[in-house]
């Protein structure tokens, strides 16, 4: 891809880069090398670090890695200082009433039509996730995996 080209990185994507006793930490690792070094723009939304901020402080039990409030934070200023935090606006609100109407989304996938929402808003084509089958009912993202860029 092109120089300065914009990718979401998907909050899958954030918690595997952040855990690195996870088996799938060393391809979303070089996925994210070959991005910067080809000078993509990294970038996530709010959304994404809300969800990492959860996966973070939940306890292991429920699924989490259990980390406290400060180590969450610690993690989530390295995102910020890595990354172009897209910021919500008003346009992404009827942008994913759209997407969600048009689409027939349901359940848990509102939250993945609020990304696509945010990265039509901000002019982004392409996301980064572990979970491509998400993205593939809106026609102007392409959803890429980790083998797909490194």
């Amino acid at each position: 891809m092109a120089s300065g080209t914009r990718y979401l990185i998907d909050t899958n994507i954030l918690l595997r880069l952040s855990k690195r006793d996870d088996p799938v930490h060393p391809p979303v690792r070089a996925a994210i090398a070959s991005l910067a070094k080809d000078g993509a723009e990294l970038c996530c939304t709010p959304q994404n670090i809300f969800e990492f901020w959860n996966v973070c402080t939940r306890p292991r039990t429920a699924n989490g890695f259990g980390l406290s409030a400060k180590e969450a934070n610690t993690r989530v200023l390295t995102i910020e200082d890595t990354m172009t935090i897209l910021p919500d606006n008003e346009q992404i609100y009827p942008e994913w009433r759209r997407l969600v109407v048009r689409n027939n989304v349901r359940g848990v996938q509102v939250h993945d039509a609020r990304l696509a929402a945010a990265m039509r808003v901000h002019g982004v084509s392409y996301v980064l996730t572990l979970n491509q089958p998400d993205f593939v009912r809106y026609t102007s993202i392409t959803a890429l995996l980790p083998q797909d860029v490194s």
